[in-house]
């Protein structure tokens, strides 16, 4: 004689069967959120974390347009564009219904509206502990995504490069980040969003208590003069957004910088701007900049 269950026992079989998604408490910029995990469909805002997710073989199905980074281009071939960096276009994320949303920098200001159509979470990176928040991104997506195993090797893997660059720059003098803009120059240092090369490096700063603002100081080739770097760390803004300006090394290329240790030693390191300045806290964006760095302190600029 065929047994049969009860509707509701099997109603309760196959809810049992399927419901596999966990919660997941991870730090965010604005606090502690749990959210379910893993999501099947991510929509990231952020390029850093595009950039981490990216290093994680973890797949996006929206992205802002464009991204700039050149390593990211196949991640962004393969999603659907999803407005840009700065206006989220709302209906093609609702059209992707995503699982989870992640804001950051940016899009941060979008985190409210977002978060009407899915979970959003506020990964933005900024503030003194640079790499400590980069480093807890990393994790928290590991979390998030299933892939903790796989984000504890990157994070070995940077603490390792991190300290090989330490050790190819300790004694070998002070540093001064600047960024160009076409020809406006601004300064940023130990405290500002790419200070974490002078704090996680131990890089002496040549003009101490440089003030540590969004957009950097604004200063002058005077200012560069008088701040003497052995190092000069250069930014190019304009490139990195795929403008036609001035290139950084136009810019510089004057009397005064031509003075400075740095230009005189050939002791000039241009980052690559894209990387540093778009996708900045993004797990491969830092040790692709720890290369350039440790290269540059290596071969003399």
């Amino acid at each position: 004689m065929a047994f049969f269950k009860p509707l509701p026992l099997i109603f309760a079989s196959l809810l049992g069967a399927t419901s596999t998604a966990a919660e997941v408490t991870v730090e965010t910029a604005t606090g502690e959120m749990t959210v379910a995990a893993p999501p099947e469909r991510i929509v990231a805002l952020d390029i850093a974390a595009i950039d981490t997710l990216d290093a994680l073989d973890v797949p996006v199905a929206g992205v802002p347009a464009p991204v700039y980074v050149g390593y990211l281009q196949d991640a962004a071939a393969q999603a659907t564009q999803v407005g840009s960096l700065f206006e989220p276009d709302f209906e093609a994320i609702a059209n992707l219904a995503p699982d989870l949303i992640i804001a950051g920098g940016r899009s941060s200001t979008q985190v409210a509206p977002l978060s009407e159509i899915a979970p959003t979470l506020d990964m933005t990176i900024w503030g003194d502990d640079h790499i400590a928040q980069a480093l807890a991104r990393l994790e928290a997506y590991g979390e998030l995504t299933g892939t903790e195993e796989k984000a504890a090797k990157l994070a070995n893997a940077f603490a390792d490069k991190l300290e090989r660059t330490r050790t190819s720059i300790t004694g070998r003098g002070d540093a001064l980040i600047v960024m160009t803009n076409g020809p406006k120059i601004s300064a940023y240092g130990a405290g500002s969003r790419f200070g974490w090369l002078h704090r996680g490096l131990d890089l002496p700063e040549a003009a101490p208590g440089v003030d540590a603002q969004t957009h950097g100081e604004a200063i002058s080739f005077e200012f560069i003069a008088q701040a003497n770097p052995d190092w000069l760390i250069v930014i190019d803004r304009a490139s990195a957004l795929g403008q036609t300006s001035a290139a950084a090394s136009a810019t510089l290329d004057n009397a005064l910088v031509a003075g400075t240790t740095a230009w005189r030693s050939g002791q000039v390191i241009h980052l690559n701007a894209a990387n540093v300045y778009i996708a900045g806290g993004g797990i491969q964006s830092m040790m692709e900049t720890l290369d350039r760095m440790r290269a540059g302190f290596e071969t003399g600029g």
